[in-house]
């Protein structure tokens, strides 16, 4: 246990409570107003030295400005272009709001004040992000000892809305690829294989299995700042990647003559594809182009094509687990919640399908079992007849032309007339 001295001050008489931390060193702490308020503190501090969560107190006393620099260096396995955002957001929002205060000092009640207020004017994915850097540089914190509790706990943050996702048909895809010219087959690529603008920049020859037709996704072209640098793919692994045949010509036309370590994809000068100058030079003009002919044309970007991607795949079969391989997301789950309006869809088909199955291998038993009656439904334009007391029928009482809807009509009259005589249900 501590001690407890008295002292003056120009206030009033205080307390100082001494006490040692876990590894023997002296400390203490000033300013308690009454002997039981230091005598209170000492017991905490016994008790939480025992429990083995005792922080010490001057840790905490750190700017956030140095700490947030701390956190930044400790960073690892992210990419260049999300290290980017990062700096962006501190040096942007977070320093200058929070940079001279200390660790200690942040409050609940402060930070969703500054939310608030980053709301008025940023976008809510922007203000999302910056909270994510702000949230996890107080986790960090915890971790390393220097605070229990996180001030960003339990903060409201606004909702980023759902905006709907535009999918091309194939005949615009191939509208777009057409009027983007020599750089037709960029577009066709992006469309039918789903792959990100920098994973295309980023494609050497040797990524391309010509025999197998697949391409293999192991690294990725950003610019940042201005500068281009090759890292790896988003989530941090390699796949593989089919692409349709019709492709095939077009992607030995661009590996003619290069290196396996060269750019497949590559201006004409000779240079890797930088996305904004791609936008700027080629997609933009032709988009509007496009859009001059046909004005219901959508609005898109090249990323935007990855949607398209998952589009065509589904409606031409693929299930959520290749698309997913495709498209290189972390889980399935994160396919069906990004597509599941696609899926939605599929849902329907699943259902038809199970039937057409069905009919095949068990509707014709069904008739045999008690009280199950299946939903007749003749074929288009045609009536089932009026054949003792079956409603329906033409008004020619012509005889149906489909055998098979009138033998079942027969079996449901005489399997009512039955339960009736026995006097059971009525199906």
């Amino acid at each position: 246990m501590g001690s407890i001295e008295s002292y003056s001050t120009a206030g009033g008489k205080r307390y100082r409570a001494r006490y040692r931390r876990p590894d023997h060193s002296q400390t203490d702490k000033r300013g308690f107003k009454t002997q039981k308020a230091a005598e209170l503190f000492l017991a905490s501090v016994e008790i939480e030295k025992a429990k083995g969560s005792w922080l010490d107190p001057s840790r905490s006393q750190i700017k956030i400005s140095v700490w947030a620099e701390v956190w930044f260096d400790s960073l690892l396995d992210i990419k260049p272009s999300t290290r980017e955002g990062y700096r962006r957001n501190l040096d942007k929002h977070i320093v200058p709001a929070w940079g001279t205060r200390k660790l200690s000092e942040v409050v609940h009640q402060e930070v969703q004040s500054w939310i608030a207020g980053l709301s008025s004017s940023l976008a809510p994915s922007t203000v999302n992000q910056v909270f994510f850097n702000f949230q996890s540089l107080f986790d960090f914190a915890i971790t390393d000892g220097r605070i229990q509790n996180n001030p960003c706990k339990n903060i409201r943050r606004p909702k980023v809305r759902e905006t709907s996702k535009t999918y091309l048909g194939h005949d615009q895809v191939l509208a777009l690829a057409e009027a983007c010219g020599t750089n037709a087959d960029i577009i066709l690529t992006l469309a039918y294989t789903g792959i990100r603008f920098g994973e295309l920049a980023g494609l050497q020859v040797r990524n391309i299995d010509f025999a197998n037709n697949r391409l293999v996704i192991d690294s990725t072209l950003s610019e940042i700042s201005g500068v281009l640098r090759l890292g790896s793919p988003k989530n941090g692994s390699t796949r593989s990647v089919p692409f349709p045949a019709f492709l095939l010509s077009a992607l030995k036309h661009r590996c003619q003559g290069k290196g396996l370590d060269e750019y497949v994809f590559q201006t004409e000068l000779g240079r890797p594809l930088r996305n904004n100058n791609f936008r700027r030079d080629c997609f933009n003009p032709a988009l509007e182009a496009v859009q001059r002919v046909d004005p219901t044309f959508p609005t898109i970007n090249p990323h935007k094509l990855r949607n398209t991607a998952a589009s065509l795949a589904i409606s031409a079969g693929a299930n959520v687990k290749s698309l997913q391989r495709m498209l290189g997301h972390s889980s399935a789950a994160m396919t069906l919640d990004v597509y599941a309006d696609l899926f939605e869809d599929d849902l329907d088909s699943v259902g038809v399908a199970l039937n057409n199955a069905a009919e095949k291998q068990i509707v014709g038993k069904l008739w045999a079992i008690p009280f199950f009656v299946v939903e007749l439904k003749p074929a288009e334009n045609e009536e089932i007849p009026a054949i003792a007391g079956i409603p329906g029928g033409g008004s020619d009482g012509r005889r149906s032309r489909d055998l098979t809807i009138f033998s079942r009509a027969l079996y449901q009259l005489s399997y009512r007339a039955e339960a009736a005589s026995r006097g059971g249900l009525v199906a």
